[in-house]
């Protein structure tokens, strides 16, 4: 069991620090998201282009990185949308049973399948270097290879609290995780 918690820490560790690290994209998305308005305005005031697709793609891309790979993050801190009309009212232990249940049923089948299904699209933009067609535009295929790779934290993330919820139906206690608060 303790073998079992400890990797749980593991993955919660990694993902924590994933999640952390690509918080500060925000900052870069806005500060370029910021720069993409002010510069369309300022170009139609002078005359002249300033912005461009590759700066209009980047912010999609830090975008599609802070989604994708944010949603482990949010899973491990328990800061992801739930539906809580019912959940809230079950006891303890009903919510370890949905937690555990929707894991295994939906949550880690889903993650197995979007690997499965977006691994072949990477190897296929890599294979040819995919690009953006707009003019100016960014690679496509490093952002492809960060879906699979997200799909791969949330389903060690997802197993990570199937393992938790199960250890606590089974009545033990797991350590208690120091709060990001």
């Amino acid at each position: 069991m303790q073998l079992l918690l400890r990797i749980t820490g593991v993955i919660d560790r990694i993902n924590r620090g994933v999640g952390r690290g690509i918080a500060w994209l925000t900052l870069i998305m806005i500060g370029l998201g910021s720069f993409n308005a002010l510069a369309r305005y300022a170009g139609r005031f002078l005359g002249i282009e300033l912005s461009s697709n590759t700066f209009i793609e980047a912010q999609w891309y830090l975008f599609g990185m802070l989604f994708l790979l944010g949603a482990a993050e949010a899973l491990a801190t328990d800061r992801h949308v739930r539906v809580d009309v019912a959940y809230a009212r079950f006891s303890e232990r009903g919510r370890h049973l949905i937690n555990l249940t929707g894991g295994l049923a939906l949550l880690l089948p889903f993650c197995l399948l979007a690997l499965s299904m977006s691994v072949q699209g990477v190897l296929n933009s890599w294979s040819v270097l995919e690009q953006s067609p707009d003019p100016g535009g960014l690679p496509r295929y490093p952002i492809k290879t960060v879906i699979p790779i997200a799909f791969w934290l949330l389903f060690l993330q997802g197993l990570s609290q199937c393992i938790k919820h199960g250890v606590a139906l089974l009545g033990y206690s797991a350590p208690e995780e120091p709060s990001d608060d």
